[in-house]
């Protein structure tokens, strides 16, 4: 039952006086309802609002909860300047003119610039980077499971894609892009870039965060520290276990 203190005066009279008409009972009790109705979704809204909360993204690819503070490392990834000794050297980066080292054996080469390289990008959400690649080189499948990436071309010529999840049936878009063409690569879906052409290439890309991270998919299935169980990937590849021991022994380049 509602609350008698949310009841004009009056109304308590008039209540009184519907009570003995069946019909007004009926208008009364379908009014009373109403009320109740209203009420229960705006204690619904309420529940809703406070269970949009949530914890913001991880900056690190984890962090082990300590009790004792002085054991903690990290504070959203870095510990923060005091506001009194900020320079403009914290926000600078001088040198993303100078074409990184291609000469690996993917043939491409990324200079990051997150927060690692500027501190003043520390919670702010945004990072960028320059990809140099050689003829025919190629930024392997990789992920950033912390950032989506918007890239743009301002030399040579990329083939360039991203696969979606398992539920959406592994779907590839790829596209060619020339000079001053751009694409968007989703957060956390498997992506590469690959120069099609006979001279470098040159790409600048977005990503919306400060530390986007980086995982590289051959490097993390073969080159992982300790190696994964042959007999997992055998299993999950569905090859000779030589293939795979194979692939295990190889050199993984980073070409961040």
């Amino acid at each position: 039952m509602l609350p008698t203190k949310i009841f004009h005066p009056s109304l308590a009279y008039k209540i009184k006086n519907i009570a003995q008409h069946p019909y007004r009972q009926v208008s009364l009790r379908i009014k009373m309802q109403g009320v109740h109705f209203f009420l229960s979704l705006l204690v619904l809204a309420l529940a809703a609002t406070s269970a949009s909360a949530y914890d913001p993204s991880p900056l690190q690819d984890f962090c082990v909860a300590v009790k004792d503070s002085e054991s903690a490392l990290f504070v959203n990834g870095k510990f923060c300047k005091d506001p009194k000794d900020v320079t403009a050297n914290d926000f600078f980066f001088s040198g993303l003119d100078k074409p990184g080292n291609t000469s690996n054996r993917v043939g491409s080469n990324v200079t990051q610039l997150n927060v690692d390289k500027i501190p003043g990008l520390n919670t702010l959400g945004i990072s960028l980077a320059r990809i140099d690649y050689a003829p025919y080189g190629l930024n392997p499948p990789h992920t950033h499971p912390r950032g989506t990436e918007i890239l743009v071309v301002v030399e040579g010529t990329l083939e360039v894609g991203f696969v979606t999840s398992n539920q959406d049936e592994n779907r590839l878009f790829t596209k060619i892009l020339n000079k001053g063409d751009v694409f968007v690569f989703p957060i956390g879906l498997i992506h590469f870039q690959f120069n099609r052409g006979y001279t470098n290439a040159v790409a600048f890309a977005g990503l919306s965060s400060q530390n986007a991270g980086v995982i590289t998919i051959a490097n993390s299935v073969f080159g992982s520290d300790p190696r994964i169980n042959p007999d997992v990937l055998t299993k999950a590849f569905q090859v000779d276990k030589n293939i795979i021991n194979y692939l295990q022994k190889q050199f993984w380049v980073d070409n961040n």
